[in-house]
């Protein structure tokens, strides 16, 4: 059994375990073709500089991944992701420092289920909050063992 994250163990302001990525144009590239989404903004510094970019800007689906990722990591295999959601406000660039971050906002049990919606967002090198979101996961209880 691998780690469990129990709901009676989380606290309301909790900071979630923050994830680091270093993005590079290449991971850019591979994950175009993974998702079909080959705008040249993504890629080409040439075509992004020219639209008025201040050179390849990572996908918003792919930071969208990466908030995923660090929900899912924090609540292990037995917790359940409900909810997750976010606003594109800001571009990042591959060569940065990219970390998703979080915390805990609320808790609660609703129809015998354990909730815990959680404050995410991805920051820039300069810890600048690029893309805000929100995430809701039910965690399992002492009182309900798995």
């Amino acid at each position: 059994m691998g780690k469990v994250l129990y709901w009676e163990d989380v606290t309301e302001g909790q900071e979630i375990p923050p994830l680091v990525k270093h993005p590079t144009t290449q991971q850019l590239v591979k994950y175009a073709g993974a998702s079909g989404d080959f705008y040249q903004i993504h890629y080409d510094k040439d075509f992004a500089l020219n639209n008025g970019l201040p050179g390849v800007i990572i996908h918003g689906a792919l930071k969208n991944a990466w908030l995923g990722q660090l929900i899912t990591d924090w609540i292990g295999e037995y917790g359940t992701l409900k909810k997750l959601s976010c606003q594109y406000r800001g571009m990042d660039v591959p060569g940065d420092t990219i970390t998703a971050k979080g915390r805990v906002t609320r808790k609660y049990v609703q129809d015998g289920k354990h909730y815990v919606e959680c404050e995410i967002w991805i920051e820039n090198g300069k810890g600048e909050r690029t893309t805000p979101g929100s995430a809701t996961v039910i965690l399992p209880s002492r009182t309900n063992p798995l």
